[in-house]
């Protein structure tokens, strides 16, 4: 297996100060190739570890499939080239996917398309229109309801689960908590998208799909990739840590999902669903 991280000699250099070469922590990339029944699908360049997590999340996530039960099985391989070293081993970034019987197999169109535009997720091809086709699950009737006290308080609790952030400085993180804030699950990845595929590939495995009463929390931005992401593993919440983009706010809104952005400290916006959010002193707007 690939290292999640490796050990470099750097030197820190300090205005006013000598140079100093100390050893540092730097987060491991390699890639990883999704092949589904030997064909390959998509490549995408991800921190080692949690792969088939990755791969599950990243089907159910381009609405390939519903839940963990549309896999059969999955195994890592031999590639073409760079899948094995000097001695013939596998460096383990090559897992096929084989589907359950009955499941469709990837569209050919679709796969060339993966494969060329890596981990973008449905970059240049996707429209809202497409992502509510293919979703399977409706989110809009979800009950669940939220304080805001425990969504403001959800990136610090991230940020202490973020092992490999600590040392690296150099993560996105994805985590899936219940509505009292409790994390259930943390993944880190150099992908945001990769992030929240594991995550949602580890609820998949679980068989917690879909994720009724859940909420997905980003480090970062929130994408529409990672809107539809939550829409097709349903879930009702989507908060992140920076801004949305317009169509992921439409994208949100269109589904009926609560998009909170700009979660810092004591303070949020909140871009569509806030009915879910409970203010303190004040009845849940709609």
């Amino acid at each position: 297996m690939g290292r999640a991280s490796t050990r470099r000699r750097v030197m820190r250099v300090t205005l006013g100060a000598e140079p100093v070469l100390r050893p540092d922590t730097v987060v491991g990339e390699e890639p990883l190739e999704i092949r589904v029944g030997g064909q390959p699908l998509a490549v995408t360049m991800r921190t080692p570890g949690d792969d088939m997590d990755l791969a599950v999340g990243f089907l159910l996530g381009e609405g390939l499939i519903a839940t963990a039960a549309d896999i059969a099985g999955m195994r890592y391989c031999a590639g073409p080239e760079g899948s094995v070293d000097e001695e013939g081993r596998l460096t383990y970034n090559v897992l096929d996917v084989t589907l359950a019987a009955g499941v469709p197999e990837p569209e050919v169109d679709l796969r060339r398309n993966f494969y060329t535009t890596s981990s973008c997720g449905v970059c240049g091809r996707a429209s809202i229109d497409a992502v509510r086709l293919r979703g399977r699950y409706d989110i809009r009737d979800d009950p669940l309801r939220i304080t805001a006290e425990v969504l403001a308080d959800l990136p610090g609790r991230l940020r202490r689960a973020q092992r490999l952030f600590a040392a690296t400085g150099g993560l996105h993180a994805a985590a899936l908590a219940d509505p009292d804030g409790g994390v259930l699950a943390v993944r880190e990845d150099v992908g945001r998208h990769n992030a929240v595929d594991k995550v949602v590939g580890w609820a998949a495995r679980a068989g917690m799909v879909p994720l009724r009463g859940h909420v997905l929390l980003v480090s970062g931005r929130a994408s529409f990739e990672l809107v539809q992401k939550a829409l097709l593993a349903g879930i009702p919440v989507l908060a992140a840590v920076s801004a949305p983009s317009a169509l992921a706010v439409d994208l949100a809104e269109e589904s009926g999902m609560t998009l909170a952005g700009f979660v810092r400290g004591s303070s949020m916006n909140l871009y569509t669903g806030s009915h879910r959010v409970i203010l303190p002193g004040v009845a849940a707007a709609r």
